[in-house]
């Protein structure tokens, strides 16, 4: 956050630099990192194929009561606005074992991709995640514009969501 010192030179640079012909944005977002996944399909996927939609990247485990919790409402909100370019993808943490992300998924019917970080190396790339849910908001131009960390409040998980479509 910018105090009214920071703000003054950032107004006097912004303009600075307009005149001087560049053009910079402040508070510029992270853009989310190249990673390539295998979904449980057999689907081979990258981040790349993200640009134009908003995306919730959910990273979980079935062992995470609040992760289980709330993959009914992921659910949900996937349909809700996957025909307006809004898609989820589910990324078990490593120490998740595969048969149980599977049999989860199939019982559950899961209406989105799902992918197991065999490696840690997706969680490693989104900065590290060790706990979970955690759940990043890239939007369509690949910028991560929210983390969220613990339970998350549906109406304002909409309200991002509907602002960024």
């Amino acid at each position: 956050m910018l105090n009214r010192r920071h703000l003054g030179f950032a107004l006097a640079g912004g303009a600075a630099a307009l005149a001087g012909g560049l053009v910079w944005q402040l508070n510029a977002l992270p853009l989310a990192p190249a990673v390539n996944y295998t979904l449980l399909d057999g689907r081979s996927a990258d981040s790349a194929q993200w640009r134009g939609r908003v995306m919730l990247v959910n990273f979980w485990a079935t062992s995470c009561a609040t992760c289980v919790k709330k993959m009914p409402m992921l659910m949900a909100t996937h349909r809700k606005y996957e025909s307006k370019g809004f898609e989820v993808l589910a990324v078990a943490m490593q120490y998740d074992p595969p048969a149980f992300v599977a049999a989860f998924a199939q019982e559950r019917q899961l209406p989105f991709g799902v992918a197991i970080d065999h490696t840690g190396a997706i969680s490693q790339a989104f900065g590290d995640v060790r706990v979970t849910p955690t759940t990043v908001i890239v939007d369509r131009q690949g910028q991560m514009v929210k983390r969220l960390v613990g339970d998350i409040d549906e109406a304002e998980l909409h309200g991002l969501i509907e602002k960024l479509l």
